[in-house]
């Protein structure tokens, strides 16, 4: 008796005492399950029309106006109680309900997340003719392992502004019926000296061209005749010249759909994951928050390759914006700025069994286990890390406890193994309290990414419950 006393004892006090991750689908009832599912149906259709920035950016305000969003303009009058949205450029949307709450005593609640997503970018002069090839030349646009890219479906996405001044959209690939696009690599047969480089270096950059015809204009005569029967169908579809490509903004991303994984569907493998697996639930918890705070979700362009630019989080719109917001109200933005939180909402490394030796496992985020705190990011000794202070850290948990949100704390991977970083930093430099927080991706950066039904709609819990 004594001994099962102990026993019990010693359970509860491992209970009390000792951190465990815990897997959602295990303590989740079907009317759990269900949420989890239903919201993820959502997500994959919005991961299916935003593959580019400007897509996410056209689909989250087709979103914003279902829930009764209105557009703002700078100038435009606010009042208590207005829900509305802000358009940068057509690449960037911000979109914002203003509470009853004194902004310079409760500051504003943030959510923080990106759009755009590692492609292919044409270059200026793209178009080339080679051996029964045309082909169009690309420039990658972040991170990606470029071998990736090879034999797999295409699409292309993207706007050209014609000489005239006319703004064509471009899609093609998505559709059953249409082509798609393709990027060649070295049969094995022949591929021994290739296999001998690096990762980096098994495909190079100026080799990622996309075939995008073989068939010869009619006239014999005519010089480059694929290139030409190319050119002349692009001309009669859209009125496109070759030259028109120094002023398009023109990519290839995959042309594959938003799947399901699994004999159970517990996972989604999708292009885009990053960061539309954050970007859509910081979207939906502010289209649905019924706050007394002001409450605002940025969905941001450039991340991938640094948040530069007038769209990106280094732009100084979005600060702006938050000015006009308090210039509305008679708020001092200083005084609000320090008094507002954010959620940097960006994905992170989940752990994968397949590679071990990259990860410190009590510190990795376990697929299925919530949404994850990242308190720092960077590199190495935290080197370009936006490092959340505890004392907020400790705010952002007791949230999380109080609405019974399953979460876990992680890191990118081992020290000195890699690195990352996020809009966290930009945040913080207008004295805004900020902590990376999101959804763990399996094979991030990749064509086709992994994620969890059941981190993506914790991590919807978290933001709303972090807004409300």
């Amino acid at each position: 008796m004594e001994e099962k006393e102990k026993q019990t004892e010693t359970e509860e006090l491992v209970e009390k005492l000792v951190y465990k991750k815990k897997n959602i689908y295990e303590s989740a009832d079907g009317e759990e399950i269900k949420k989890i599912y239903d919201f993820a149906e959502g997500y994959m259709k919005f991961l299916d029309n935003s593959k580019t920035e400007r897509e996410a950016c056209e689909y989250s305000i087709k979103l914003a106006r279902e829930a009764g969003f209105k557009e703002f303009k700078f100038g435009d009058k606010l009042k208590v109680g207005d829900k509305r949205y802000f358009v940068n450029r057509n690449k960037s949307v911000v979109v914002f309900s203003i509470g009853k709450n004194n902004l310079e005593k409760y500051g504003v609640k943030l959510l923080g997340a990106h759009i755009d997503s590692p492609r292919l970018d044409f270059k200026p002069n793209p178009v080339y003719e080679d051996s029964g090839f045309c082909f169009l030349k690309t420039h990658y646009y972040g991170g990606i392992k470029k071998y990736q890219w090879t034999t797999i479906p295409l699409a292309i996405h993207g706007t050209v502004v014609l000489g005239d001044g006319k703004v064509i959209n471009v899609k093609v690939g998505e559709d059953e019926s249409d082509p798609v696009f393709y990027i060649n690599d070295l049969l094995p047969h022949l591929g021994q000296e290739q296999m001998r480089n690096s990762g980096n270096n098994i495909i190079t950059g100026e080799q990622l061209n996309v075939v995008v015809g073989g068939l010869p204009y009619v006239d014999k005569k005519a010089k480059d005749k694929i290139k030409l029967n190319f050119l002349s169908i692009l001309n009669k579809k859209y009125g496109i010249t070759e030259a028109d490509f120094m002023s398009a903004e023109l990519c290839v991303v995959p042309a594959y759909k938003a799947r399901e994984v699994g004999f159970d569907r517990a996972f989604i493998s999708a292009y885009g994951h990053d960061d539309k697996s954050c970007s859509y639930p910081a979207l939906q918890a502010v289209l649905n928050a019924k706050s007394s705070d002001t409450v605002i979700a940025m969905l941001v362009d450039k991340e991938e390759i640094g948040s530069e630019g007038v769209t990106g989080m280094k732009s100084r719109v979005y600060e702006d914006l938050l000015n006009e917001i308090c210039d509305a109200f008679g708020a001092r933005s200083h005084i609000v700025r320090a008094k507002s939180r954010c959620l940097s909402a960006d994905v992170t490394s989940c752990f994968d069994p397949n590679f071990t030796s990259v990860y410190e496992k009590t510190n990795a985020s376990i697929i299925s286990c919530g949404t994850t705190i990242n308190k720092y990011t960077g590199a190495g000794g935290k080197s370009g890390a936006s490092d959340a202070s505890a004392e907020f850290v400790g705010e952002i948990r007791k949230i999380f406890t109080d609405n019974n949100i399953m979460w876990q704390a992680g890191e990118l991977g081992k020290v000195d193994v890699g690195g990352g970083g996020t809009i966290a930093k930009y945040v913080a430099d207008l004295n805004i309290d900020t902590v990376d927080i999101g959804v763990p991706v399996i094979s991030m950066h990749s064509p086709y990414e992994l994620i969890s039904k059941a981190d993506l709609y914790s991590t919807y819990k978290a933001f709303s419950a972090f807004v409300k």
